[in-house]
C-alpha cells in the first residue's frame, strides 16, 4: 500500500508508466557509457486529501544534477508569461525599492529580471542555472530550497513581500517543510504565487508526458485549497495560464490579509462538477494512455516499413516520458533536434541512443516526417521550421494523434 506524501493515508495507483531515468541526465554522445539508470514511474491518487502524486521519489540531487541544462530564458512562452505576472503584481502591489521579491527555482532569473529596477530581488536555485542569473547580476543563493535555506535568507535579508515558485513548488519534497519555510519568510500581508501544471488539463489533454521523477505533485485548486488552509492562509486569485501545456497561477496570503478574486469560488466549484476531477477521471485517464500507445507505435511501425524516415524537434523534460513510455529509439527515432546553442546537443535522450543535433543539421536531412516532442508549443514552432524549408508531414502526438 503507498501511502501520501502529505497526510499519510492510503493511495490508489493510477498509472504505472514503467522505469525512466532522470530526465536531465543526459550522458554525452562522446563518452560511449551505458544507458542511465531507471528509477519506477507512476502515479497515485490519495483517498482522503485528493493529492495526485508520484509513487516512487528519487534524491533531488539526482532530478536537478549541478549539470541541468535547462534555462528559462530560451522558452519564448516563459518570458512572456513571467513578464505578465510581474506586471500582475506590481499592478496588484507596487513595490518599494526596499522590499523583497523572492523567486524558490530561479533557474537563470528570468522572473527576476522584471522587478530588478523596482526593488530588491533573491533568488534561489541549486542547479548551475544559479551561475547564469549571477553573471546578469541577479543576486542568487545556489542551493536547494529548504528550512536551513529559509532560516539564512531571514538573518541575511530579511523577509520578502512577494514569494514566487514557478514550475516548482511541486517539485520540492516534504510538502509541510516547504510551507513552513515559505511561510518563515513572507511578511504578514506578503503574497505567495505559484505556478503549476493543471491537473484537470493533464487529465483533458492526456498529458502523460509532463509526467516524470521532477514533478512530485499534480495540483487541483481543491487540493491547494486545503494545503493553504491548513497553514493559516487562503487562496486569492487564480489564473489559468498556457505554459508547459496548461497551467494555474495560484495566489495566497494570510487569511484575511488580502482581497479574494471572485474568480476563486467559481475554480473550486467548477472543479468538483467536471469529469475530470476524482478517482473515476483519473482511471478514464488510464485507459486512454494505454489506448495512445497502442495508436503511436502502430503509426511509427507504418512509417518505418515502408522506409520513411522520422526525426524530432524539441528536447523538453517530458520528451522522456514520451520515448521511454512508448519504446521507442534510433532505430524508428533517427535523432532529435535543438535550437542552436542547447546544453542537450551533443548528448543522448535520456535512457536511449537516440543522439540530440541541432536543429539545423536535423533539417538538412531532409526528413520525412517530424515528430513534435514539443507539442505543446507546435503552433510557434510549425510556422518556423517550414519557413526553414521542411516539405514532409509533423507529427503531433498529443493530445491526438495528428499528421500536418
Amino acid at each position: 500500500m503507498f501511502r501520501c506524501s502529505y497526510c499519510m493515508s492510503p493511495t490508489e495507483q493510477i498509472l504505472d508508466l514503467g522505469f525512466l531515468p532522470p530526465v536531465n541526465v543526459m550522458s554525452r554522445i562522446d563518452e560511449n557509457i551505458s544507458l542511465n539508470t531507471s528509477y519506477p514511474l507512476g502515479i497515485s491518487i490519495c483517498q482522503s486529501c485528493g493529492l495526485t502524486q508520484i509513487i516512487n521519489e528519487i534524491e533531488s540531487a539526482l532530478v536537478f544534477p549541478e549539470s541541468y541544462p535547462y534555462l528559462s530564458g530560451t522558452t519564448k512562452i516563459l518570458v512572456e508569461n513571467f513578464s505578465e505576472q510581474a506586471q500582475e503584481i506590481l499592478s496588484f502591489k507596487p513595490l518599494k525599492s526596499n522590499q523583497l521579491v523572492i523567486d524558490i527555482g530561479s533557474n537563470d532569473g528570468t522572473l527576476l529580471k522584471n522587478y530588478i529596477n523596482t526593488c530588491k530581488v533573491l533568488g534561489v536555485e541549486p542547479t548551475g542555472a544559479a551561475n547564469v542569473a549571477i553573471q546578469n547580476k541577479i543576486p542568487t543563493i545556489h542551493k536547494f530550497f529548504n528550512k536551513s535555506t529559509a532560516a539564512e535568507i531571514l538573518q541575511v535579508y530579511g523577509k520578502a513581500s512577494i514569494i514566487t515558485a514557478c514550475n516548482v513548488f511541486a517539485h520540492i519534497p516534504d510538502l509541510k517543510n516547504l510551507m513552513h519555510s515559505i511561510d518563515s519568510i513572507l511578511e504578514e500581508d506578503g503574497i505567495f504565487i505559484s505556478e503549476s501544471h493543471y491537473l484537470v488539463d493533464l487529465l483533458q489533454s492526456l498529458q502523460f508526458d509532463t509526467i516524470y521523477h521532477e514533478h512530485l505533485r499534480y495540483y487541483n485548486v481543491n487540493f491547494l485549497n486545503k494545503l493553504f488552509s491548513d497553514f493559516g492562509y487562503e487562496i486569492i486569485m487564480v489564473k489559468k495560464i498556457p505554459t508547459h501545456g496548461g497551467s494555474i497561477r495560484v495566489w495566497a496570503s494570510r487569511i484575511g490579509k488580502n482581497k479574494i478574486d471572485l474568480n476563486v469560488e467559481h475554480f473550486l466549484a467548477s472543479e468538483k462538477n467536471s469529469n475530470f476531477f476524482g478517482l473515476e477521471a483519473h482511471y478514464e485517464f488510464t485507459k486512454k494512455v494505454s489506448k495512445w500507445r497502442h495508436q503511436f507505435r502502430k503509426l511509427i511501425a507504418e512509417i518505418r516499413v515502408n522506409h520513411k524516415s522520422i526525426y524530432a524537434i524539441g528536447a523538453p523534460s517530458r520528451a522522456s516520458t514520451l520515448l521511454s513510455f512508448s519504446g521507442l529509439e534510433v532505430n524508428d527515432l533517427f535523432a532529435v533536434g535543438e535550437f542552436s546553442g542547447s546544453h542537450k546537443i551533443g548528448r543522448y535522450m535520456p535512457g536511449t541512443k537516440i543522439p540530440v543535433i541541432s536543429e539545423d543539421d536535423v533539417l538538412s536531412k531532409k526528413p520525412d516526417y517530424l515528430l513534435m516532442l514539443s507539442w505543446h508549443i507546435a503552433d510557434e514552432l510549425i510556422p518556423k521550421i517550414k519557413n526553414k524549408g521542411f516539405e514532409g508531414q509533423f507529427i503531433i502526438p498529443l493530445p491526438d494523434i495528428k499528421l500536418l
